[in-house]
């Protein structure tokens, strides 16, 4: 990639982020409100996302092979309950990520 090219490709997605950063100011002013659709939107797409990383993690176990899935049950469980303990996030898929990683190392 020569110089130029360099140059054009940081510059557009410098301008691609400042667009998707800015316009939600200008498409949703104070004055309009927001539609309520994008309401609706901002309520069910963190569940939804949640749900869908579960099933992207979860997508490979095997319940007749190895350990049954015992590491990944067990660390599902110590994050819903570390996050119905504390209700803290980031907290929780911290915890439940390490008790992962040491699950899969001690079974």
């Amino acid at each position: 990639m020569t110089l130029i090219q360099q140059i054009i490709t940081i510059a557009i997605c410098a301008a691609a982020t400042m667009i998707t950063r800015f316009l939600p100011f200008k498409v949703f002013s104070e004055e309009r409100g927001t539609p309520p659709y994008v309401e609706y939107l901002g309520r069910a797409l963190p569940g939804a996302i949640f749900a869908m990383l579960v099933v992207y993690c979860l997508r490979n176990l095997s319940l007749i092979g190895g350990n049954h899935g015992l590491p990944e049950i067990l660390a599902v469980g110590c994050t819903v309950l570390i996050h119905l303990w504390k209700r803290n996030t980031l907290l929780s898929i911290a915890l439940g990520t390490a008790a992962y990683m040491i699950l899969i190392r001690v079974m």
